[in-house]
């Protein structure tokens, strides 16, 4: 479906999420954090890339039991192994935040300011509460906006939205509904990134179940390193494998 009736159907079938999302929210455990510090090196010396994963409840790793199995690490380690350099990784989430929570209280409160890379990871609460296209430019807009300013010289990427209906935790008929709301927050993410110098990576491919946690809404340790797999493909001069949140090969 096309962004113009995106918007419109999306609307016109909201007493039909507000009645599914009530029963997921019944039905689905809330999980905690990973166990571990939120921050981290692979290799010795001097860290030569320095990550920051910044977003939702994704980017801190919620789904993962341990720190060492969520995004951030498991994106460093790859990098690790492809390029020989030492790598350095922090975790910076929020649960359930949206795209301007992130900007105007995860940004503000972290203290380093010489990440080279920046890995966006938001998206899916503006989808999923409804955001508007116009709310979500602003509030996108803004974070990008904020993490130029504070990051100058950082590489910035962001990872959008997950083809919804594919969620296990969501029925049929409420993941049509929010993928058409990911279909207009992933098409003005793009839009933005171009204009405001970031790279939107193509969402993540899912192919089963297996990736997520008890949850079937977070990624587990397994969907992490897919994840982050399919990330450092868009990181330059790194080129690992295609992968999706399916059983490994």
């Amino acid at each position: 479906m096309n962004n113009f009736l995106a918007g419109p159907v999306s609307w016109l079938l909201v007493p039909v999420a507000l009645f599914k999302g009530l029963g997921v929210r019944r039905t689905v455990p809330r999980l905690p954090p990973p166990r571990g510090r939120p921050k981290g090196q692979i290799g010795e010396g001097e860290a030569e890339t320095r990550l920051l994963i910044i977003g939702d409840s994704s980017a801190a790793g919620v789904g993962a039991e341990n720190i060492e199995d969520t995004l951030g690490p498991q994106l460093a380690a790859i990098l690790n192994q492809v390029s020989g350099k030492t790598v350095a990784w922090r975790n910076a989430g929020a649960n359930s935040a949206i795209a301007a929570q992130v900007r105007d209280h995860v940004v503000p409160h972290i203290e380093e300011r010489n990440f080279t890379h920046v890995i966006i990871a938001v998206g899916t609460n503006d989808a999923k509460n409804f955001k508007t296209r116009s709310a979500f430019k602003k509030g996108f807009g803004g974070l990008l906006y904020a993490i130029h300013a504070r990051w100058p010289d950082a590489e910035v990427f962001w990872s959008p939205v997950i083809a919804m209906p594919d969620v296990p935790a969501l029925p049929s008929s409420l993941g049509f509904i929010l993928g058409l709301r990911a279909q207009i927050i992933n098409a003005m993410g793009v839009q933005l990134c171009r204009e405001r110098n970031a790279t939107a990576i193509p969402p993540l491919p899912i192919e089963g179940p297996e990736g997520f946690a008890i949850d079937g809404f977070h990624a587990n340790a397994l969907g992490y390193k897919h994840w982050a797999q399919h990330i450092a493909r868009f990181i330059p001069d790194e080129s690992p494998a295609p992968s999706s949140l399916q059983r490994s090969e």
